[in-house]
């Protein structure tokens, strides 16, 4: 296929560029600069200068370029420190999960393109309540923490338009893989273990978030998938499990008084979250995790950073 990769140069879109060359496929991988165009093309893309918020220059680069897909990989989170206030956070993030892909669907439209795949993500958005992991068709919250309603409204924009639109929403789990602002904070001791550290937390290396993206070229939408590992998992496996992973000291802990005085209402996402299932995504897209657990995963992708 002939397939545009919008935010190409992004944590998921570095690795799925040779994995999509290698399957075959002809990659156009856009970025906000120029500068990005010798790191692109080494990955084995065509590059392209893209904002994907300036409406008529999608049009023209989709128009042109007459996909058999797109991918949409956009986001704005780099140099985000770790913060409690997650829409202060991803506010540019959600625009591009909004504005963003509403500009880039009218221009698939336009263009005939068939295939549509967008980003979403899995964790603290499932209800807190019927056991520890939950499909793609059991319901979300309905009412987020304040700090976080407008990223919460921005994915679920995101996925009615893909999917209303016949494509695919791939509800990703918490990357890892990558020097990010949790791995930082693990590493400052500055993310503490909060209570009984009940919340449940589903992860997904970036390789094998590349992995199932690919496969999902071949199938037919509208449909959302959880792309996460097999193990959900509550805080107080698998932080201090990442804290050592990473040679790091152990977290510090926090009562649930403190951690409220810290986080706010936005605590209810570490200590009550709910995990999310892959059975639906292993099952259609014929996937398998190359790390079914948090637990290798941890260990192969910051063994050289000990």
């Amino acid at each position: 296929m002939r397939v545009l990769l919008v935010g190409a140069g992004g944590a998921i879109g570095s690795r799925l560029v040779p994995r999509l060359s290698e399957r075959g496929h002809q990659v156009t991988g856009t970025s906000r600069s120029a500068a990005r165009a010798g790191y692109l093309r080494s990955l084995g893309a065509e590059p392209a200068v893209l904002d994907v918020l300036d409406a008529a220059a999608v049009r023209a680069t989709v128009a042109a370029m007459r996909p058999d897909a797109i991918i949409y990989q956009a986001t704005d989170l780099t140099g985000q420190g770790f913060s409690r206030n997650m829409d202060r956070g991803f506010a540019g993030t959600n625009r591009l999960r909004t504005a963003g892909t509403d500009i880039l669907l009218a221009a698939a439209r336009e263009a005939g393109v068939p295939r549509f795949i967008g980003q979403s993500f899995a964790p603290f958005r499932y209800t807190h309540d019927g056991g520890p992991a939950k499909d793609e068709g059991d319901p979300l919250l309905a009412d987020p923490p304040p700090a976080a309603r407008q990223s919460f409204a921005a994915m679920a924009h995101n996925e009615q338009a893909v999917t209303a639109a016949g494509g695919i929403a791939l509800r990703y789990g918490g990357f890892y893989g990558i020097e990010d602002s949790m791995v930082r904070a693990v590493r400052k001791r500055q993310f503490p273990l909060i209570g009984d550290g009940g919340g449940i937390m589903s992860f997904i290396h970036l390789d094998d978030a590349a992995a199932a993206t690919v496969l999902a070229l071949d199938v037919a939408g509208p449909a959302v998938y959880n792309v996460t590992d097999d193990e959900p998992a509550p805080m107080r496996e698998w932080l201090p499990a990442l804290a050592d992973a990473l040679g790091a000291r152990p977290p510090l802990r926090l009562p649930g008084w403190a951690g409220r005085l810290l986080m706010g209402a936005t605590l209810s996402m570490l200590t009550e979250a709910s995990g999310a299932a892959n059975a639906r995504a292993k099952k259609e897209l014929d996937w398998t995790p190359r790390y079914p657990s948090w637990r290798e995963g941890f260990p192969a992708a910051f063994a050289s950073q000990r």
